[in-house]
C-alpha cells in the first residue's frame, strides 16, 4: 500500500486520496444524519422563554444553574437531540437567540427506549413538504 512513495507524484496522489476520502466521508455522515447529539446551551439570562418555546417544539431539556468567570450566574440547558433535528434547532437559536452560547457533541450510546424528543414525526414529514 505504501510502496513507491519515494516518487513525489505517488506521495501526492496518496495524500490527496486520503484527504478527499476523509472529507467525502464526513459529508456523507452529515447527509445521513444518524444518531443523536448533545446540545449544551449556556446563557447568563433567564432561560424560561427559551425553555417554553423549545418545549412547545418537542425538545426536552435539563436545566442546571452554575456560575461563570465572566458572570456570576449562568444557566446551562442540556438537550439530547436527534441529528436530523439539529439544523432546525440551530436555526431557531441563531434567529431568535443570537447571543446564546452553544456547543454540540456526539453521543456514542443512549439508553434503549429513552424518550428524549417528543415531536410528532408526522408534522416533521408534513413540514418537509411545506404543510
Amino acid at each position: 500500500m505504501l510502496a513507491n512513495l519515494s516518487d513525489y507524484w505517488n506521495l501526492f496522489a496518496y495524500l490527496a486520496g486520503y484527504g478527499l476520502g476523509t472529507l467525502l466521508g464526513m459529508e456523507i455522515e452529515k447527509m445521513i444524519s444518524l444518531g443523536h447529539v448533545i446540545v449544551r446551551l449556556i446563557t447568563p439570562e433567564d432561560p424560561q422563554p427559551l425553555i417554553t418555546e423549545l418545549s412547545k417544539l418537542g425538545y426536552g431539556m435539563t436545566r442546571i444553574e452554575g456560575s461563570g468567570s465572566f458572570s456570576h450566574t449562568v444557566n446551562i440547558l442540556l438537550m439530547i437531540v436527534p441529528r436530523p433535528e439539529l439544523g432546525r434547532l440551530l436555526g431557531i437559536l441563531s434567529k431568535e437567540y443570537p447571543a446564546i452560547l452553544y456547543t454540540v457533541e456526539d453521543v456514542r450510546n443512549i439508553k434503549e427506549g429513552a424518550r428524549i424528543f417528543h415531536h410528532d414525526t408526522k408534522s416533521r414529514i408534513a413540514g418537509f413538504f411545506g404543510f
